[in-house]
């Protein structure tokens, strides 16, 4: 049986965070029923929580709540910024299929 590791998050996102959200609120990463996929990712602006998992560096934090924590499992919290447009995405090894957006997912 493989230990369960709470999600990571890059250098790239924490720098991003800092960007847009200068310490007042943490970024959000929970996973909600729903998309096209059976998951979704919803990723926003949000205080922390005291059941939260904080994820912290330089100050910036990134919560994930207990129920969306077993979804996120060894997963990556990344930045991108692409053609298509700059986003937050996972990398998530729990997730056996996702769209085309890359914000839905099955398992």
């Amino acid at each position: 049986m493989t230990l369960a590791l709470p999600p990571k998050v890059t250098d790239r996102a924490f720098e991003r965070l800092a960007e847009i959200e200068p310490g007042a609120q943490a970024l959000r990463v929970a996973v909600e029923g729903g998309g096209c996929s059976g998951f979704q990712y919803e990723i926003k602006l949000d205080d922390v929580a005291e059941d939260d998992l904080v994820l912290e560096k330089d100050g910036m934090k990134v919560v994930v709540d207990t129920v969306s924590l077993p979804f996120l499992e060894n997963a990556v919290i990344d930045f991108s910024d692409e053609l298509i447009g700059a986003r937050f995405v996972i990398e998530n090894p729990n997730a056996t299929s996702s769209c085309g957006c890359g914000t839905s997912f099955s398992m």
